[in-house]
C-alpha cells in the first residue's frame, strides 16, 4: 500500500490505478471461480486488498495532480463521498445478488465494478508526462519527512480514529439489525437488513459531502472535532437499542451514519492540504496507510468484544462493541489538539475559497 501511493510521486498516478484495478477485478473473480478453502480464499482477498490500496488514494492523487486550486477541497469531498455509493451498492447488491444466485455470482457482480471503473478511467483521464522526482520527495519509502510534518500527521491520526469506528460500523451494522430484526414483535415493520444497511450508508454521500463545506467555512479542525466528538457520544450508547421497534431503530442509525460519516473527506482534504511540497504522494500513502490499518482492526476489535461480551444475542455485547468504536474515534480530537496546534494548513477554509 504505501509503495503504490508513494510511486505517485514519481509517475503518473493513472499508470497505478489502472494496473490496480485489473488486479481487483481478476482477485474478485478468481474468489468467485477458484476459492475453494481458507487458503485460497485469503489469497484472493489479499489480492483484493492491494487492488483497493492501489485505486483508492491513487485514484485521489490523480484527482488533486488535475484540480489544483480552490476548488481541490470540494472535489476531495466527491471523490471520498463516492466511496459510500460504491460501499451501498456492494451491501446491496451482495444481499439481492445472493439470494438470486448464490456467493460466487455476488463476486461476480463486484469484478464488473472494477472492469467498469477501469473503462473510465483509461477513456476518461488524460495520461500526464511521466515525471521525475519532485523536490523534496525524497527516497521511495521515505516517510521521515511526513512524520516530521506534524500538521499532515494530525490530520492522518485523526482519520485513523475515523477509520477504526467508520469500518466497525459498516462491517456489523448487518449482523446488528439481524439482531434488532429477531427481537422484533411478531407482525412488526421490519426491512430486510442488507437493506437498511445500503441506505444508511448511502447517506455518507451527503454527510461527508456537507461535513467538508461546514469544515470550509468553519475550519476543518474546529467541524472534523465537533463531528468525531458527536459519533463517539453516539457510540456509547447506540448499541442499546436494539430492542426498540425496527423502524426508530433504523433511523438512529441513519442518524449515526451521518455522524460517522461527516469528518471524511474534512480529515483527507486536510492531509492533502498539508503535505509538503513534493510529498503529496508519500503523505497520502501514510494516510491512507494508517487508515487501511485502523480500517482492519476497528471490526477486529468490534468482534473480539462482541464475544467477550457474551456474544452476538447479549445486548450488553453489542453495547460494549459498540463503546469500544467510540473510544477510538474519540482519540482523533486528540490527535488534532495535540498536532494540529499551528493549523492545518489550509484548516481555515475561508482561505481556501
Amino acid at each position: 500500500m504505501p509503495v503504490l501511493a508513494s510511486l505517485t510521486d514519481r509517475i503518473d498516478s493513472r499508470r497505478v490505478y489502472l494496473g490496480s484495478a485489473v488486479l481487483t477485478g481478476l482477485s474478485m473473480l478468481g474468489f468467485a471461480l477458484l476459492a475453494e478453502g481458507f487458503w485460497t480464499a485469503l489469497l484472493f482477498r489479499a489480492l483484493a486488498g492491494v487492488g483497493v490500496a492501489g485505486t483508492y488514494m491513487p485514484g485521489l492523487k490523480i484527482l488533486t495532480d488535475r484540480v489544483p486550486g480552490a476548488d481541490q477541497s470540494r472535489m476531495v469531498a466527491f471523490y471520498t463521498s463516492s466511496f459510500g455509493i460504491g460501499s451501498s451498492l456492494s451491501i446491496w447488491s451482495a444481499g439481492e445478488v445472493e439470494a438470486l444466485g448464490g456467493w460466487p455470482l455476488a463476486f461476480g457482480v463486484a469484478a464488473a465494478g472494477s472492469l467498469a471503473a477501469l473503462l473510465v478511467v483509461l477513456v476518461c483521464v488524460r495520461p500526464m508526462a511521466p515525471v521525475s522526482p519532485a523536490p523534496g520527495a525524497g527516497r521511495l519509502l521515505d516517510f521521515r519527512p511526513v512524520f516530521r510534518n506534524r500538521r499532515a500527521m494530525a490530520f492522518v491520526l485523526a482519520y485513523g480514529a475515523h477509520c477504526w469506528e467508520l469500518l466497525g460500523f459498516r462491517s456489523w451494522i448487518v449482523a446488528f439489525l439481524a439482531f434488532s430484526i429477531a427481537l422484533q414483535p411478531e407482525g412488526a415493520w421490519t426491512w430486510r437488513a442488507t437493506a437498511a444497511a445500503a441506505a444508511i450508508n448511502l447517506l455518507g454521500v451527503p454527510s461527508s459531502i456537507i461535513g467538508n463545506e461546514l469544515a470550509r467555512r468553519f475550519g476543518r479542525r474546529r467541524a472534523a472535532t465537533v463531528v468525531m466528538l458527536g459519533a463517539a457520544a453516539m457510540a456509547a450508547t447506540i448499541g442499546l437499542i436494539a430492542g426498540l421497534p425496527y423502524w426508530l431503530v433504523v433511523i438512529l442509525f441513519a442518524v449515526y451514519g451521518v455522524f460517522v460519516t461527516a469528518d471524511s473527506a474534512t480529515l483527507t482534504a486536510g492531509s492533502v492540504a498539508a503535505a509538503l511540497p513534493g510529498q503529496k504522494g508519500a503523505t497520502m500513502a501514510m494516510h491512507s496507510f494508517v487508515g487501511f490499518l485502523t480500517s482492519f482492526l476497528g471490526p477486529l476489535a468490534f468482534g473480539v468484544v462482541l464475544d467477550l461480551a457474551g456474544g452476538n444475542e447479549n445486548p450488553t455485547a453489542w453495547w460494549l462493541a459498540f463503546a469500544a468504536m467510540g473510544l477510538g474515534v474519540a482519540l482523533g480530537p486528540v490527535a488534532l489538539a495535540r498536532l494540529g496546534r499551528n493549523g492545518d494548513g489550509l484548516d481555515d477554509a475561508r482561505r481556501a475559497g
